[in-house]
């Protein structure tokens, strides 16, 4: 690996490091800078604007995700769909506790209002990515006869990110369990309601 990637993906598990804490708009090439050690004038030729460091930063935290979200639950192996996908949400829930202050993207998507910026640009592509990938894992469970084959599976998926969300909100409100109960219990809801 060259010595330029070496510093930028320095710079970048840096700045997701700050980012993770006190939210990506939050984010400056000063603050950045001083963290990681380097003049503005070498961090900024890296990225060369404010705009360009978030996207690498969602980048780079959209690879992480895969690599601590994703990847577990591929190597895995599981059985059946529905323990791959029990799999995936308990990762899901586990990333979310790695952050030192909330989820980086529930707060970069709170934080941008522009709908047309690049960096919500950026962020609509790892969202999406992420919605389409569990909609694939509902759609190979269908197949598999795991869950009924009418299920909408969008209409699932929305359903599901709901719950991760509730639960995430009542968390910070001390409403939800260390054990995530109230997710567990209403993914359980869920899959009873569908499963063959």
């Amino acid at each position: 690996m060259s010595k330029g990637r070496v510093t930028r993906d320095h710079i970048l598990q840096t700045a997701f490091s700050l980012a993770s804490k006190d939210g990506l708009d939050s984010l400056t090439i000063g603050q950045l800078a001083k963290a990681s050690g380097m003049s503005k004038s070498g961090l900024f030729s890296h990225f060369n604007s404010k705009e360009n460091l978030q996207i690498a930063v969602l980048e780079y935290t959209g690879e992480y995700f895969t690599e601590r979200v994703i990847q577990p639950a591929r190597v895995a192996e599981p059985e059946t769909i529905e323990k791959k996908l029990r799999l995936l949400l308990r990762n899901w829930l586990e990333w979310n506790q790695s952050f030192q202050g909330s989820c980086m993207f529930l707060d970069a998507w709170r934080d941008s209002s522009d709908a047309d910026s690049p960096v919500r640009q950026a962020l609509a592509i790892i969202t999406r990515r992420w919605l389409d990938y569990l909609c694939q894992q509902v759609e190979k469970a269908k197949q598999n006869g795991e869950l009924k084959p009418e299920l909408d599976t969008w209409q699932f998926v929305y359903r599901l990110y709901g719950v991760y969300l509730s639960s995430h909100l009542f968390r910070s409100l001390s409403l939800e369990t260390d054990e995530h109960q109230r997710f567990w219990l209403g993914i359980e809801e869920l899959l009873n309601e569908w499963r063959v």
